[in-house]
């Protein structure tokens, strides 16, 4: 089984600001890692959410200069739609419906902050739910997403918004990754995984792995972002 890779981030677009520069870096990490997503699914599930995930998310990279000349809420948008309409099973309702909230969180805001960073992540997450049916414990990408939004709020909240960003993206990446690897020893309850009972117990949840991996690599490219 292939190993995640979370080195070589991607270089930033020249336009879009930071929002573009990180749904870049989840785009261009998704594509990279489809098979060793898709070899971790296969522990458990049915073995394509690598393949499915890399199939909406290379179409944003082929668009990608047309999608980071739009407004933060519209790129969001745009890529909740491709999302929604390329990747299958179940992963694309639910990856849509958390850019479609992102984009929702930050309506009318020219250039996202710290702030509504957290809020973009807090509104993703209360969409994966909803439509996932599903909360942390379930052994599903919430059990690294909502971690990770919960210290990035609490640090922002302990030293205000001058909070070094590069420094919280490297608080992300450690909480997702701990977070995704705490998964291991749970039994799934939502998704295909959660088809095969005791089964999915001992390896980590793909989608938390993806979460990780995807905020793994935007710390690194951070500083060297344009």
């Amino acid at each position: 089984m292939s190993a995640p890779s979370s080195s070589s981030p991607p270089s930033a677009s020249d336009s879009g600001g930071d929002l573009a520069f990180v749904v870049r870096t989840i785009a261009r990490t998704a594509v990279d890692n489809e098979r060793a997503f898709s070899d971790l699914d296969a522990v458990a599930g049915d073995g394509d959410f690598g393949y499915s995930l890399a199939r909406g998310f290379e179409i944003v990279l082929a668009d990608w200069d047309g999608l980071a000349a739009d407004a933060p809420a519209e790129l969001l948008k745009k890529v909740a739609m491709v999302i929604s309409k390329r990747v299958g099973g179940t992963s694309g309702p639910l990856w849509g419906t958390a850019f479609l909230r992102a984009a929702g969180a930050v309506k009318d805001r020219p250039e996202p902050d710290a702030r509504d960073a957290v809020a973009m992540l807090r509104a993703a997450a209360e969409g994966i739910k909803a439509r996932g049916r599903s909360d942390v414990g379930d052994k599903t990408l919430l059990d690294a997403l909502i971690p990770m939004t919960d210290a990035l709020e609490r640090r922002l909240a302990e030293d205000g918004p001058g909070e070094d960003a590069a420094g919280l993206a490297a608080l992300a990446a450690a909480t997702a990754r701990a977070a995704a690897d705490a998964t291991a020893p749970m039994q799934a309850r939502r998704g295909r995984q959660s088809y095969t009972g005791e089964r999915s117990i001992g390896s980590p949840d793909p989608g938390a792995v993806a979460v990780a991996v995807m905020a793994e690599r935007v710390a690194a490219g951070w500083d060297a972002r344009d």
